[in-house]
C-alpha cells in the first residue's frame, strides 16, 4: 500500500492561520512548538483547526517545517 500526500489538505495546512489568541493572524507553521504541545495537553479543539494543529506538530516533530515554506512560497494564495 502506497501512502500519498492529499495535495489540497496540504495546501490547507501550509495556509491556514490560527483564528483567535496570542498568535491570532500567524501560520501555523509559525507557531512555536511549545505552544502547541500545550495545546495539545489542554485540549485541541473540534474541526479542522484542531486537525491541523495536531498535524503540524506532527510537521515540527519530525522536521518537515522547510516543506511547508516550500509549499507557502511555491503556491501562494
Amino acid at each position: 500500500m502506497e501512502i500519498r500526500p492529499d495535495k489540497e489538505k496540504l495546501l490547507e495546512l501550509a495556509h491556514y492561520k490560527m483564528p483567535f489568541g496570542k498568535y491570532k493572524g500567524r501560520y501555523l507553521v509559525d507557531l512555536p512548538l511549545p505552544y502547541l504541545v500545550w495545546f495539545r495537553q489542554k485540549g485541541l479543539p473540534d474541526g479542522k483547526l484542531g486537525a491541523h494543529l495536531n498535524t503540524m506538530i506532527d510537521v515540527k516533530d519530525n522536521g518537515l517545517e522547510p516543506m511547508i515554506r516550500k509549499i507557502q512560497k511555491e503556491f501562494p494564495r
